[in-house]
């Protein structure tokens, strides 16, 4: 939910995309931002007062620029140097949109994260003939809903306790709602969620009910983590082969930011923001520090110190713009740019975000250009 525009009432606690985008349309229209689709950010580079956009519209001079284009943007497979030949289809879980193309069909599903065990879940009520996950790290497992409610409003607030207290709780919680699905293959680590989470930001695996009761029923195999891809088929950790139809990777992301500021010097060894004072005046990275996700309630303290980081800059209130440039990972649209015209604060701001999807920033309003595309599958 954005600033400043709650969900209309009887809402699902989980909108579908279409409600969701429904929703963006409505805030765009209260809160009259305009909003501009179409233009393609290409590169970031410092000019005299400020930077220098290249975009598909041609080049833009801005005085500061915040980066909120997401963790999980760009697509990363694993290195199976034989995988070009394999004979069936291979696709990154990315390019997944619904399960009829893989009606009937034997599929295997590479990771247990979030998308795997979604993606998973979705071909065997879609109607795929097998479905087989991979599992080489053991994931910790967390219900999407409880008779609590949505479990992400729990696990915010167990990070705010110690936690091996976290982690006894959550650990109570799993036994009633998931149960053990040791005896299917899917062992949990031996480590606790939270304490996890605390040391390294390792994100837990959120499923839901009918995900576990597939895996119980078997309908769900868990199988080894892959070793290689290939002409004859897929070999597995533990020297199983398998010939399925498809490959779904559901193997991870990352920032894509390279093409975008990576000359800069601005970025790490594994294309993140580095935090540092001074290293880019008036370049601003949003969504990228570590427990910044659904549960990390580190988010809305980030998205606060910016707003008044914009808000208090000298010279805010002229009309020279700031642009934003974010999006999520890539969706069924193409990619296509927002123009945000944020009020508050005192003043006004002009702000560009290319994106493919409207994200939710902390600004008062957003308003919307005829041309962005607004139509879609209720599956996303």
């Amino acid at each position: 939910m954005l600033w400043f525009g709650p969900f209309p009432r009887k809402t699902p606690t989980f909108p579908t995309r279409d409600e969701f985008v429904r929703y963006l349309e409505s805030y765009v229209s209260k809160h009259d931002l305009r909003v501009r689709c179409g233009v393609k950010v290409d590169r970031i580079d410092r000019a005299a007062h400020g930077w220098r956009l290249a975009t598909s519209a041609g080049d833009r001079t801005v005085r500061k620029v915040l980066v909120a284009t997401g963790q999980d943007r760009a697509p990363v497979l694993p290195d199976w140097p034989e995988r070009s030949r394999f004979p069936g289809r291979l696709l990154h879980s990315a390019e997944y949109r619904n399960p009829r193309e893989f009606r009937g069909s034997d599929v295997l599903v590479v990771g247990s994260g979030c998308s795997g065990m979604d993606i998973a879940g979705d071909l065997i009520q879609g109607g795929a003939s097998r479905v087989r996950l991979a599992v080489r790290a053991r994931p910790h497992i967390m219900l999407r809903t409880s008779v609590w409610g949505p479990n992400d409003l729990l696990a915010a607030a167990l990070q705010r306790i110690p936690p091996p207290i976290a982690d006894s709780i959550d650990e109570f919680i799993r036994r009633r709602t998931v149960g053990d699905l040791a005896p299917w293959g899917l062992e949990l680590p031996e480590e606790g969620t939270f304490t996890a989470l605390r040391r390294d930001d390792s994100q837990p695996t959120i499923i839901d009910p009918d995900v576990a009761e597939a895996i119980k029923s078997g309908r769900i195999e868990i199988v080894a983590g892959v070793s290689s891809v290939g002409a004859d088929g897929v070999q597995l950790d533990d020297g199983t082969t398998m010939r399925p139809d498809a490959i779904i990777a559901a193997t991870g992301f990352r920032t894509g930011l390279e093409p975008l500021v990576g000359h800069l010097g601005v970025l790490d060894d594994q294309g993140m923001p580095r935090y540092e004072p001074g290293i880019a005046a008036g370049l601003y990275f949003l969504g990228y520090g570590k427990g910044t996700g659904v549960i990390g309630p580190r988010a809305s303290r980030e998205t606060r110190h910016l707003c008044r980081e914009l808000a208090d800059a000298k010279g805010s209130r002229d009309r020279q713009p700031v642009a934003s440039l974010g999006g999520p990972r890539p969706a069924a649209q193409p990619p296509s740019a927002r123009r945000f015209h944020p009020v508050g604060g005192g003043g006004a701001l002009s702000m560009a975000l290319a994106s493919s999807v409207p994200l939710s920033l902390p600004m008062t309003g957003l308003s919307h250009d005829s041309s962005c595309p607004a139509s879609g599958s209720a599956n996303w």
